[in-house]
């Protein structure tokens, strides 16, 4: 793992238990089973979805990209604000919003049960 990831892991040790795992070059970040953020270059980035993703535009953050076949690919991850770095309250705050909206994804993304 690279220092930064060990860091995050302590930034986010007030939201509770949170791992790193290897991913495609990064880490993802997993809190319950529930990966709410990436890390890429060394840059953090939280989950967002429709109902999160005004909070991250409001402040200009930007999202996750990378470049596959000559073409962008943009995931519903934005850079996470400068201030969790700093403030543990912050930080279990969008800890939270990402964790949610990872949730919230998941439980779309399911099938649901046919009834007899």
């Amino acid at each position: 793992m690279s220092e930064f990831v060990d860091y995050l892991l302590e930034v986010f040790e007030p939201f509770g238990p949170v791992r790193a795992r290897r991913m495609f070059g990064g880490h993802g970040l997993y809190h319950r089973d529930v990966m709410f953020a990436l890390v890429a270059d060394d840059r953090l980035y939280l989950k967002c979805d429709a109902t999160t993703v005004e909070q991250f535009r409001a402040r200009e953050l930007e999202p996750f990209q990378y470049l596959k076949a000559g073409k962008w690919v943009q995931l519903s991850y934005y850079a996470a604000p400068e201030e969790i770095f700093d403030d543990p309250e912050t930080a279990v705050h969008w800890a939270r919003l990402a964790c949610d909206a990872a949730l919230r994804a998941r439980s779309k993304s399911r099938p649901k049960s046919s009834q007899n």
